[in-house]
């Protein structure tokens, strides 16, 4: 069978449009009344026009988050206006799912302001950046959706959807040679899955219908072969729901062939680091940039990719999260975190597995050891103790400078923290990164070291000198500059039922002022876990409550606390032994 028809009918055989019987007689009466209840709040309220001084505000002040709120909100609009059609079908949300697509229609750019390169979008700019597509993905699926209700108000509104999307995605997607094209990282997948869905619905030009999906197939491999072998996302949890997750959804609307048969195994790994990953009452493990550690998997893609590959563990943990967020009375949660606003299609396919998701036996997947080799990340769960600690090196994507950090939770509740990171600012990805406090290594649980924190640059990294169940000894020297003089730092973090164990094994080439641990907490009490000899340390604790930012008080609450371990030696070769109890 030809390829495009098999795609097509791969659609029309997997999602039914709007006004089919299946959305009245298999979704559950309850949870067909809560997306109808979700989007009666937004019915009649205006579209709103994005405003130009917002958007400046990210080259002016450095501020992005203000303009991609209200961005955001419009497009969680738009989406809870056609859920709730969608399961109501009597055409009372119609209306304003007219005006809204026109609304899109009408703005020049549909994406954010961090990615544009001007103050302001003064010209129909022909890039495709994440949002930009994900916003197309949103347009297309309610055009699938309801394209005979459309229809019926004017037969020239799918026409011009399908003209915006061929002049904003279309076109210049197939033509550019954009660099996310053979990236390792999220850009890949997160556009191409959404690059996908234009391509199906909207490409009406059949050459080059054929040549897009030629060259989805080929980035999405690009993207699989450059990831590490153990399926580990280098990104972090919070990055995975747009990394390996939107992988997902391009393999399961591409038919089965050999582009990707012998990599299922590779497939299967990089799936299962959503749970490898999972501590306990809803947090997630959060190295790297994490704006979310706790309720940060979604169950519209968590369950149906583990469904897919008939992976029983991740089946259950998706139920799991399911039964958590209460999906079946509050869709409101499957509207929470997919990507940054609701992800249409995810919600779709979901839906179309319902009924299996409603059999699904929940289970919180409380794994007692992962190792993740080539990430260098160790997790352990011992009693009511669980650890994570990280190698790698520092040239990883949103990096922090955290080689060999760890961290500590106890009855699945943050003992010693990854502070993560605050709102993302214009300066975030530019020169001044690691300027910003959340990126250096002694707001890290690690040592400073003559007074000289880690440095940014893959060679700045960590050597695994021996791993076994529960233990990780790494080598850090080399993730510091020179100017620290340490010629040896060999750190060994342990779990136990007794407890959690770290021992600092070093060797310096000078010792110019005491070295400092760093322990990371959300309160003083912390202290109280902590056993050490106080021969060789010294602590004292600082109050760093005020560098919260809003997005840092929102995932941790209001206070954070540095606990500093000085060393009292100044030998130049020593053991420092200390126990999380």
């Amino acid at each position: 069978m030809n390829l495009l028809l098999t795609i097509g009918l791969a659609i029309a055989n997997l999602l039914p449009q709007a006004g089919d019987a299946f959305w009245r007689d298999s979704i559950p009466t309850e949870m067909r009344q809560s997306y109808i209840s979700y989007g009666n709040q937004y019915a009649g309220k205006p579209w709103t026009v994005l405003p130009w001084t917002v958007f400046a505000e990210n080259k002016i002040t450095g501020n992005r988050v203000n303009y991609e709120g209200l961005c955001f909100e419009k497009r969680r609009q738009l989406a809870a206006l056609v859920m709730a059609e969608i399961m109501e079908g009597r055409g009372r949300f119609i209306s304003d799912i007219i005006n809204g697509l026109g609304s899109f229609c009408e703005e020049t750019w549909w994406g954010i302001p961090a990615h544009y390169s001007k103050p302001i979008p003064l010209t129909e700019l022909q890039e495709v950046d994440l949002f930009n597509a994900e916003t197309a993905s949103l347009v297309v699926w309610t055009r699938y959706m309801l394209e005979k209700q459309l229809d019926v108000f004017s037969s020239a509104l799918c026409q011009r959807i399908d003209r915006e999307i061929e002049r904003r995605i279309l076109q210049p997607a197939v033509e550019k040679d954009y660099w996310w094209k053979t990236a390792g990282m999220n850009w890949n997948p997160w556009i191409c899955s959404n690059w996908l869905a234009c391509v199906l619905i909207c490409e009406k030009d059949e050459a080059r219908k054929a040549e897009a999906i030629r060259q989805i197939r080929q980035a999405i491999r690009a993207f699989i072969d450059a990831y590490p072998e153990d399926g580990g996302c280098d990104e972090g949890p919070g990055y995975w729901d747009r990394a390996a997750a939107s992988m997902f959804e391009i393999l399961r609307l591409l038919p089965d062939d050999a582009n990707f048969s012998g990599m299922f195994g590779k497939i299967q790994r990089m799936a299962a680091y959503a749970y490898k990953t999972y501590i306990g009452n809803d947090y997630c493990v959060c190295f790297a940039d994490a704006h979310e550690n706790k309720a940060v998997q979604q169950v519209n893609i968590v369950y149906p990719f583990g469904l897919w590959l008939n992976d029983q563990t991740m089946r259950a943990f998706g139920a799991y999260l399911g039964q958590r967020k209460q999906v079946l009375s509050n869709p409101a949660a499957l509207f929470d975190k997919s990507g940054n606003f609701p992800t249409l299609g995810r919600e779709l396919f979901f839906l179309r597995h319902i009924r299996e998701f409603m059999a699904e036996q929940p289970h919180e997947p409380l794994l007692k050891d992962v190792w993740l080799p080539d990430l260098q990340i160790m997790t352990a769960r011992r009693g009511n103790l669980y650890v994570a600690m990280k190698g790698g090196h520092n040239g990883e994507s949103h990096n922090h400078n955290d080689v060999g950090s760890f961290i500590v939770y106890s009855n699945s509740e943050p003992l010693f923290i990854d502070p993560a990171v605050g709102e993302y600012t214009a300066q975030t990805f530019g020169k001044g990164r690691y300027d910003i406090w959340t990126m250096q290594s002694q707001y890290h649980n690690l040592p400073q070291i003559n007074g000289v924190d880690q440095k940014d640059g893959k060679s700045f990294a960590a050597k695994v000198v021996s791993h076994k169940n529960g233990q990780l000894t790494l080598d850090i020297a080399a993730a510091y500059p020179n100017e620290a003089a340490v010629k040896s730092w060999k750190r060994t973090v342990s779990a136990r039922a007794t407890g959690i164990s770290v021992v600092e094994d070093y060797e310096l080439d000078a010792c110019r002022q005491p070295t400092r641990l760093m322990l990371m907490a959300l309160s003083p009490t912390a202290l109280q876990h902590l056993h050490y000899d106080k021969r060789q340390l010294e602590v004292t604790v600082e109050d760093i409550s005020d560098k919260l930012d809003p997005v840092l008080k929102k995932m941790w609450g209001s206070q954070m606390f540095r606990i500093i371990l000085t060393v009292k030696s100044a030998k130049l070769k020593d053991q420092i032994k200390y126990t999380i109890k």
